[in-house]
């Protein structure tokens, strides 16, 4: 990390001569400041300004990340001569920051922190590692359907209520207790009341000293809330390149950040392009996603909440974040309703990784065969609401014995519910997990009762049920 040893920057000064509400140009009669340096002006320097753009030889246009309310113009600008910076460290476990690297928890202040710019280059391809490994969460559902890679990107899809956060703090404490990696939670655009209640599920989970939280509020100015989802990865970095720990980096949610980009190129004065978004949308996300990756000693994996602007997929916004994904995880309400907990969609959630060639002939197959049967049993369900089970073929009435003893067996007991259900938590293994579909599939648990499969870990547990 570079240190300013001298006082030269501060030297460099400049005056606003435009302010358009978050936006003000500023002129600078000796030397241009270099993009993304931050300037400070107003009373003790408190409102920060991230420069964006030359307009000519001597005038700059900045983005201003704090209320511009009372500056005018003729006030006095300063360069820092250097970017927006973050504190890195094992100090800031269990910490909740703004974009800016201040403490918003009211706890104390993290003293003499290591600052690092949240502006740097994805790892270089030749230093990633180049083989696929799954990332195991221990969840069943997840880890035989949709598998994660490891250095991979994941989609979270799913409206309120439907167990978002819930299914984000079981992957933070199996994150935890399976890999001994740290978890960054990064909320863009989230609302105080969210933050807050995450917070305290969190603390009362017991997973909160493994994790950094990192908040860009939603009524806070665009250029924050843009900037905030670079400040999270930059926390990230440091806990895989310098303390060599996996990461587990989770967004909620990527679609904010594209909007609040949108904002900050209407700002800046920029032509839209399709229906509305920034030009730059594509470069922009890419500068972020390409960032989350794995090294030859450890990863960065992100799961991130999606937005789908009106259920739209042709959405430039969707397209561009989907071509991100390698695997999609969609929260269904209609499970919910059946009480199938985690409530995973199994047919509309995939992996790019489930292929023969990356988790082997075996696991491909079994979660080919689930994925059948169950489709095979939304196919009939009409039917059977209308004719009832006995009036179907026997190959049917085989297909809807084992379609319900796999739904219930693909449920889970969370640790970080263990409070509210009573029921203790469960990981599971994926070989586990396999020998339980398998043995589902081959007709083993015929005259089990379906309720012996629900909320257990592994097959095993069937005969402590009964």
């Amino acid at each position: 990390m570079l240190k300013i040893e001298n006082n030269n920057y501060q030297e460099n000064q400049g005056t606003i001569i435009a302010i358009r509400g978050t936006v003000l140009d500023i002129y600078f009669p000796h030397k241009l400041p270099e993009p993304h340096h931050l300037l400070t002006t107003g009373d003790n320097e408190k409102i920060t300004i991230e420069v964006m753009t030359y307009l000519n030889k001597e005038t700059v246009r900045g983005l201003a990340l704090k209320p511009t309310q009372g500056l005018a113009r003729g006030d006095i600008v300063k360069d820092t001569g250097h970017t927006l910076q973050v504190p890195v460290g094992k100090e800031l476990l269990g910490r909740m920051l703004n974009v800016f690297g201040e403490t918003i928890d009211r706890q104390k202040p993290i003293k003499n922190p290591t600052l690092k710019s949240i502006h740097s280059p994805p790892i270089p391809l030749g230093e990633r590692a180049t083989t696929t490994e799954i990332f195991q969460t221990g969840i069943k559902v997840i880890d035989l359907l949709s598998p994660l890679e490891k250095g991979g990107k994941a989609g979270l899809l799913g409206g309120a209520g439907v167990g978002k956060t819930v299914l984000i703090s079981e992957l933070i404490h199996n994150m935890v207790s399976r890999y001994q990696g740290v978890s960054i939670f990064c909320g863009i655009g989230e609302r105080s009341r969210e933050g807050e209640e995450l917070y305290r599920e969190m603390k009362e989970a017991g997973v909160l000293n493994n994790m950094v939280m990192v908040f860009g509020q939603m009524n806070e100015p665009p250029g924050v809330r843009f900037r905030v989802g670079h400040a999270a990865l930059t926390i990230a970095e440091y806990f895989r390149d310098q303390a060599h720990q996996d990461v587990l980096l989770m967004i909620d949610n990527i679609f904010r950040f594209i909007q609040a980009g949108s904002e900050v190129s209407g700002l800046m004065g920029n032509l839209p392009s399709r229906v509305g978004y920034q030009p730059t949308l594509a470069t922009e996300l890419a500068e972020l996603e390409e960032r989350i990756c794995n090294t030859h000693s450890n990863s960065i994996t992100s799961v991130q909440a999606v937005y789908v602007p009106a259920d739209d997929f042709t959405d430039p916004a969707a397209v561009h974040t989907f071509s991100h994904l390698s695997a999609s995880i969609v929260l269904s309400r209609k499970r919910v309703s059946e009480g199938l907990y985690p409530a995973v969609d199994p047919l509309q959630s995939g992996s790019k990784i489930l292929t023969p060639q990356v988790v082997g002939d075996r696991h491909y197959k079994i979660a080919q065969t689930v994925r059948q049967t169950l489709a095979n049993y939304e196919d009939i369900k009409d039917i059977i609401a209308m004719l009832g089970l006995e009036e179907l073929a026997q190959s049917e009435q085989n297909i809807v014995y084992r379609a319900r003893r796999l739904e219930r067996f693909l449920t889970q007991p969370f640790f970080t519910t263990e409070q509210f259900t009573g029921i203790p938590g469960k990981a599971v293994s994926l070989e586990e997990t396999l020998e339980g579909c398998e043995r589902i599939l081959n007709d083993e648990f015929r005259k089990y009762p379906e309720k012996s499969l629900y909320m257990i870990g592994n097959i095993q547990e069937v005969h402590q049920k009964e």
